[in-house]
């Protein structure tokens, strides 16, 4: 019979991030027929009929481990991906996801240059024979709209030149439309919608800058219970702390699966970018190096793929 710290392990084994596909190999392909049934008995994936006397796998389970077992195809395939079509592609299953999914195409409109996110709306053209505008159009139906269709349609100035009085009235505009003294919900505020979706990263700077002179308070705490809002505000102006919640909430072991994509998500596009940054952030944050969280929680070929990934920008010279 199989011994309760080897079920234990096998339990651990089909947990979590990813699967310890080694340790399966070399348990499960030795068990013997009471060992697999003393394992069905004990380990917690399994119901029993009783009418009919056998251990069949709880649904549930049987789908939770399917996912697990394909992080690491995942993250595979979306890394070998163009970047181009890698962001369609998450593009795309952000707009069928829905209202849960809204922020990565926040993420993936305004942490990518004017280049990127055009090559990413050809990419989106070339693949689905729709426009990326057109499919955000007419998927959303909630207030946010307007607000993401402009910011997948942006192409922003990505040069030095900043108008500081223009930076400072829009500041005001922002302060009058977030504070709600007429009640309206900002998103809904087309001057906001236009200073979000159409000015430059360098430019917005300058607008949240004067709105904290303005407000007393930076436009981030004022914009807390608009998340929306909030994720746009800060991939634009602050992407490495934004990135950081991300992959926190999506290593917090009560995730739901949606939100623990964006460790995948995350990883696989900043490999090349800015991960440099986002390690030192979350490290200031955590006080603890971002490889050691995800080696505590993922496991297997998907666990290890992550950490060559992280790695890169160290082997570079």
């Amino acid at each position: 019979m199989a011994v309760s710290h080897e079920i234990e392990s096998l339990a651990k084994a089909f947990s979590g991030f990813g699967v310890d596909e080694k340790y399966l190999i070399s348990t499960l392909g030795k068990w013997r027929a009471d060992q697999a049934e003393a394992f069905r008995q004990e380990a917690p994936f399994f119901a029993k009929d009783e009418e009919r006397h056998f251990e069949r796998w709880n649904e549930h389970d049987v789908e939770q481990l399917k996912h697990e077992f394909l992080r690491f195809k995942s993250a595979v395939v979306l890394w070998t991906m163009h970047p181009w079509e890698r962001d369609a592609r998450l593009m795309k299953d952000a707009i069928i996801d829905g209202p849960k999914s809204y922020n990565v195409i926040v993420e993936l409109a305004c942490t990518r240059s004017s280049e990127q996110l055009l090559g990413t709306r050809r990419a989106y053209h070339s693949l689905f024979d729709r426009s990326l505008e057109e499919d955000v159009a007419s998927h959303v139906k909630t207030p946010e709209r307007k607000l993401l269709v402009g910011l997948v349609c942006a192409y922003r100035y990505e040069g030095q030149r900043v108008h500081e009085d223009v930076a400072k009235s829009e500041a005001k505009t922002l302060v009058v439309a977030v504070k709600n003294a007429d009640g309206k919900n900002p998103i809904e505020d087309e001057e906001v919608v236009r200073i979000l979706s159409t000015r430059s990263k360098l430019h917005l700077w300058a607008v949240f800058n004067h709105y904290k002179e303005i407000s007393g308070k930076g436009i981030d705490e004022d914009l807390v219970a608009n998340s929306i809002l909030l994720d746009t505000v800060q991939c634009l102006s602050t992407p490495y702390p934004y990135f950081v919640k991300v992959l926190t909430a999506a290593m917090n072991r009560g995730a739901d699966e949606n939100t623990k994509e964006g460790l995948t998500r995350v990883i696989v596009t900043q490999a090349d970018a800015d991960m440099k940054r986002i390690k030192k952030e979350y490290k200031m944050q955590n006080q603890l190096e971002l490889y050691e969280k995800i080696e505590q929680i993922t496991k297997g070929s998907f666990k290890d793929f992550l950490l060559v990934l992280l790695a890169r920008d160290s082997n570079e010279n």
